[in-house]
């Protein structure tokens, strides 16, 4: 073939292949053509599993780092925001199986834990459902319908979606005096501040301080009067008023100071309640705490209730 024909045999291609390309825009048209090329490049999506088979026993120790490799893992893969709180409301079997390791409950059972971090959450023989779009749909809408009430001289925390009471537990609050405090460097009000706010935090690991002195440590003696390790419970931070203040939601070690004024401030309750309140209640939960003296009671009657922070409304 000479050079000249395999010249113009090329043009002839390129001409061909040109005019192909107009055609095509031509009957398409450019945005058409490109959302064509990106269905081809983008149609093939993995496939999720429905379930997630436990391969490792999972220990209270290291159960938060597990959730968050599982979210990590199947966030992508589906067409809903998957978070921690989604997919355990989708499984509340592992809510009720962290509530029951309240120190408490396990010595009602003659047994005693010094260290519930070492307690087992999940088994090789577990499976977890991933929810569907629906489902997650509806735990996500439940999310948007609840919010705390907090009413401080009844010491009573109570978890509503909409109006549908979901959750009531006894709480410990703030001492109606002032003490200097070394974390805050001052003399401070120790009363539970009232107010509206929202979740804004959690500390899934929390390092243990005492207020008072500032000292870090690391056990707790209980009212049975043994001594162990703290537990690994969140704790719930809220901002009040547009102020966080340090005023968190947590555990406390020792039930038998639920329904007094006892706390440096914080709002305390039971090891079992902190999970259920914790599950129930992901980041952006409105809350409210009041102190309102008089209340109804479930027959329609009033009681007026103790002025523990003598305010006298």
């Amino acid at each position: 073939m000479s050079k000249r024909l395999a010249y113009t045999l090329t043009l002839l291609s390129i001409l061909l292949i040109a005019l192909t390309i107009a055609k095509l825009v031509e009957v398409k048209g450019p945005s058409e053509i490109k959302n064509l090329i990106s269905t081809e490049v983008f149609m093939e999506k993995p496939e999720l599993n429905t379930t997630i088979a436990i391969e490792d026993t999972i220990r209270i120790a290291g159960y938060f780092d597990f959730m968050d490799s599982l979210i990590c893992t199947y966030d992508s893969l589906t067409d809903y925001p998957l978070s921690e709180h989604v997919l355990v409301n989708a499984n509340p079997w592992i809510i009720d199986t962290l509530a029951h390791t309240d120190y408490y409950t396990m010595i009602k059972r003659d047994s005693f834990i010094f260290d519930q971090r070492s307690m087992i959450v999940l088994r090789p023989i577990d499976t977890l459902l991933v929810p569907d779009t629906q489902e997650a749909k509806s735990i996500l809408e439940a999310f948007a319908k609840t919010w705390i009430d907090v009413n401080l001289p009844e010491y009573t925390l109570r978890i509503y979606q909409d109006s549908s009471l979901l959750l009531s537990v006894p709480i410990r609050i703030g001492q109606n005096r002032s003490k200097y405090l070394k974390m805050a460097d001052k003399i401070t009000d120790l009363k539970t501040k009232t107010g509206k706010g929202h979740i804004v935090g959690f500390r899934k690991n929390p390092a243990f301080y005492n207020p008072v002195t500032g000292k870090k440590f690391q056990y707790t003696r209980r009212d049975d009067g043994s001594t162990t390790l703290m537990p690994q419970i969140p704790w719930l931070e809220t901002e009040i008023n547009g102020i966080k203040n340090g005023q968190l939601i947590h555990p406390t070690t020792n039930p038998e100071t639920l329904q007094k004024a006892y706390s440096n401030g914080c709002i305390g309750v039971k090891e079992a309640d902190a999970w259920l309140i914790y599950y129930h209640c992901p980041l952006g939960t409105p809350i409210q705490i009041r102190y309102d003296l008089k209340i109804r009671n479930a027959n329609g009657s009033m009681t007026l209730l103790e002025d523990i922070y003598h305010l006298g409304s």
